[in-house]
């Protein structure tokens, strides 16, 4: 199945390999990234959730970057997105669902609440999740 489309220019476009699964090893082929893999709490390796959660946040910080551009300000120096995702289950069927915790230190809660909205509209991990999988987005102090 072919789904990509061929009417955008593409940014960049990162590359892993991974063996084994679950339980396997992962890496960049710019070598970046070179990461066991492990089930949740085997505390044998990463596993995926950590990465989403990873990959998220960082998304999420960039996408309110260019929203407190817009605003003509800068992010806090202590800006943080803490992220969790959870692996879920239903009638056997797997999923997952996400919160995010978003630290502004320092902005008023009405301007920090547009960067948050702003960033959810924008955010390429937020538009992948949007409408399919359950997302809570909070500002916290």
């Amino acid at each position: 199945m072919n789904t990509i489309s061929n009417d955008q220019k593409v940014i960049y476009t990162g590359k892993t390999r991974t063996t084994g699964g679950r339980e396997g090893k992962a890496s960049s082929n710019d070598g970046q990234l070179d990461i066991s893999l492990g089930l949740p709490g085997s505390s044998k390796g990463s596993n995926p959730e950590q990465l989403f959660a990873a990959g998220w946040s960082a998304c999420f910080i960039g996408a309110m970057g260019l929203a407190a551009h817009a605003h003509q300000i800068r992010l806090p120096e202590n800006t943080a997105v803490n992220a969790e995702i959870d692996l879920v289950t239903k009638d056997g069927q797997y999923s997952l669902q996400a919160r995010l915790y978003v630290e502004l230190p320092g902005l008023e809660t009405a301007l920090a609440q547009q960067l948050i909205t702003s960033a959810h509209a924008t955010c390429p991990y937020s538009k992948a999740t949007r409408n399919n999988i359950p997302v809570s987005i909070e500002l916290v102090s």
